[in-house]
């Protein structure tokens, strides 16, 4: 018996629910901004007992926002804090949520879950990172019947992951999932025509907050895999990383540099891009960052599409997916809508928190 599975049998006690935050940054900050909108407005929501980031934890005696400020003017520390690894912190009926990227605190949901503590997440490693910890998530909650919210991984809360899971229990084949997955490479190449340098354009998307700090997370793939990863799995494709091909649009000098160095060096994306641009127009196509899988494989990179396909739609941050299965064999179902930004991954998690809690109430 895994320790997943023996964790998931000593937890039976069921208290009333808490609410728990990890992260405090932009997700963590709209996170609480729109709970204590919501209660202002009498939305029925588990109390938010305590938020938590590497540096310290501070118990939210009432709105979290005063808890928020105080975490995030805590002094930095050599050994990062992990205050959810306490036996207490977090208990059976409780909600926590990940509002970071950390690979260490993915590796906790399955044991969270196993504990019967509920997870919603908008951390893609947990179901998007190895695939051993993604099947550890799943048999964690068959064993308890916790539930693992992660509809803010993928779409920043688009009904992808709910529409694939409720075709694959209905009984349809997925035969092919393609999609436009990174709302900040949406926004690039939908504004890229050449006017621009693609360079000058990663500025821009960096300061309207659109990429990460360092734009190479996004141009590298790595967040489309991870992605791609969570709708093949939700598929029944248990597909692992390295299964996926990833095109990366990081130059090897620019993936070589620090931080510090980037910006004055980001020109070097312009000349191979400014190739693949022309290259595209001549032929009459649209250059767009795509994930695909299907039986025959997966990938992730740059390709030059017609303008009647169907992920040639859309604008701004929006993703765009298109998902062909027997029911949908001849066209297939298209799901759009903005896929980036700190709000819209807020309201995601706070759905999932509020489905979460409307369940325990039946």
């Amino acid at each position: 018996m895994s320790r997943v599975i023996r964790l998931a049998t000593a937890y039976r006690a069921v208290p009333t629910p808490r609410l728990a935050l990890l992260g405090t940054g932009q997700v963590g900050g709209a996170f609480v901004a729109r709970y204590q909108s919501l209660l202002e407005r009498g939305s029925a929501l588990p109390e938010f007992a305590w938020l938590a980031n590497s540096r310290a934890l501070q118990h939210c005696n009432e709105l979290p926002g005063a808890a928020l400020d105080a975490a995030r003017g805590s002094p930095l520390s050599l050994d990062p804090l992990q205050p959810w690894a306490e036996a207490d912190a977090l208990r059976r009926g409780d909600v926590v949520v990940d509002a970071t990227a950390s690979e260490s605190v993915a590796d906790w949901h399955a044991e969270w879950i196993a504990r019967g503590v509920n997870v919603v997440t908008a951390n893609k490693l947990g179901q998007g990172g190895a695939l051993a910890r993604a099947r550890d998530i799943d048999d964690a909650g068959r064993a308890t019947g916790a539930s693992y919210g992660d509809s803010a991984t993928v779409g920043a809360g688009l009904p992808l992951l709910r529409s694939l899971r409720e075709l694959v229990a209905g009984g349809d084949r997925i035969h092919r999932v393609e999609g436009v997955l990174s709302g900040s490479l949406a926004w690039l190449f939908h504004h890229y025509d050449g006017v621009q340098t693609f360079s000058n354009l990663v500025r821009e998307a960096r300061r309207l907050g659109f990429t990460e700090p360092d734009p190479r997370l996004d141009l590298s793939g790595e967040d489309v895999r991870r992605k791609l990863l969570i709708l093949a799995r939700a598929a029944g494709h248990a597909l692992h990383r390295e299964q996926v091909e990833v095109e990366s649009l990081v130059p090897p000098a620019l993936a070589a540099l620090t931080v510090g160095e980037l910006d004055a060096q980001l020109p070097l994306l312009d000349e191979p891009l400014a190739g693949r641009l022309e290259d595209a127009h001549d032929n009459g196509r649209k250059l767009c960052f795509v994930g695909r899988f299907d039986d025959e494989g997966a990938r992730v990179g740059l390709q030059a599409l017609a303008p009647a396909h169907p992920l040639c739609g859309g604008s701004g941050t929006d993703n765009r997916v298109a998902i062909f299965s027997d029911r949908y064999c001849r066209q297939p179902l298209l799901i759009q809508g903005p896929g980036a930004g700190a709000e819209i991954t807020a309201a995601a998690l706070l759905d999932d928190v509020m489905r979460i809690a409307a369940a325990r109430t039946r």
